[in-house]
């Protein structure tokens, strides 16, 4: 078995580009998981055999039908399984896809140097746990008795941790649509230092998922955060909200707290996007009432505001921060 993941390198504009990107990976194989804002999971199972070609080949007519037909450039990572095509994806280069062999040693081969970190799931705190006791690359870990790790992260996340290590990758590509989720980027024009235009952009991004979603009338159950470096590298959270909601503040909100929990400081952004996830209809949507006079008066603000925006435009209206 081999799965691509492919990282389509979008403008800023990349919502309604994506889904007829997807839409030119399904002539290869029916099985794609889409990976918003800008990428995509493919098992090729059955496309091998049908087609008789193996992953470097599925990539470069990828790549080829992608720039020949909507003029978007893409990195594409393979392996056997998706946890090592999307580690396989950080190594690519446009033209030049990183391949992952099935044979048990090359995995090994593979994993063996690359630090904690790499391996998706593992944050921050699980990554100082284990270097604090010299386990700071994969092959340590991989080589680590079961019951060590267990001890260090909990029996359930230290029996994953040994798994992934040692390569064996449970991850299956479950088919979605890129229409469950809204997203919106904020790019800077420099790579950007200030956490007070970090904090700019991402009350930007929030107002106008808020500003959709109402449109659309639905509501997300769960916000997801990137913000970009400059070595073009990235960090992704996702928190699941109290309700499910579309209300601009509560986005803002939690989008404010995702990106402090990450203590940035002195950090080089060149992006922040925001997805909203989870969708469904307004009118299935519960609210918790409360005896609060300002939440109630900021949601009548928001209807007026809503209906503006309607008439004059999107940029008719917004938050006073963001006017300059």
């Amino acid at each position: 078995m081999t799965i691509l993941c492919v990282r389509f390198q979008l403008p800023p504009t990349h919502e309604a580009a994506l889904p007829r990107l997807l839409g030119l990976l399904e002539e290869f194989t029916p099985v794609i998981e889409a990976l918003p804002p800008d990428g995509a999971l493919l098992d090729l199972r059955g496309a091998e055999r049908y087609f008789g070609r193996g992953p470097v080949e599925f990539a470069s007519l990828i790549r080829v039908r992608a720039l020949a037909l909507h003029g978007v450039d893409c990195v594409i990572g393979a392996g056997p399984g998706p946890m090592l095509a999307r580690m396989a994806l950080r190594d690519a280069v446009p033209g030049a896809p990183q391949v992952v062999p099935a044979d048990p040693d090359a995995v090994t081969e593979f994993l063996a140097d690359r630090p904690v970190t790499a391996l998706p799931g593992v944050g921050g705190a699980t990554a100082r746990t284990l270097c604090e006791y010299g386990l700071d690359t994969l092959g340590k870990v991989a080589a680590a008795p079961l019951s060590t790790l267990q001890r260090l992260t909990g029996a359930r996340a230290g029996r994953e941790l040994h798994e992934k290590a040692s390569g064996v990758d449970r991850g299956r590509v479950v088919p979605n649509a890129a229409s469950r989720s809204l997203a919106t980027e904020r790019p800077f024009r420099h790579d950007e230092l200030d956490p007070e235009r970090h904090r700019r952009a991402l009350l930007s991004t929030a107002e106008e998922l808020g500003a959709r979603l109402r449109a659309l009338e639905k509501v997300c159950r769960t916000l997801t955060l990137t913000v970009r470096y400059a070595d073009r590298s990235a960090t992704t959270r996702s928190r699941t909200l109290g309700e499910p909601t579309a209300h601009s503040s509560t986005l803002t909100g939690t989008a404010y707290r995702m990106y402090e929990a990450l203590g940035l400081q002195r950090a080089r952004v060149r992006a922040i996007a925001l997805r909203a996830e989870g969708l469904t209809p307004a009118e299935q949507a519960s609210h918790q009432l409360t005896f609060d006079p300002v939440d109630e008066k900021v949601r009548r603000i928001e209807e007026v505001a809503d209906r503006a925006r309607a008439k004059f435009g999107p940029h008719v209206i917004g938050p006073g921060t963001l006017a300059a």
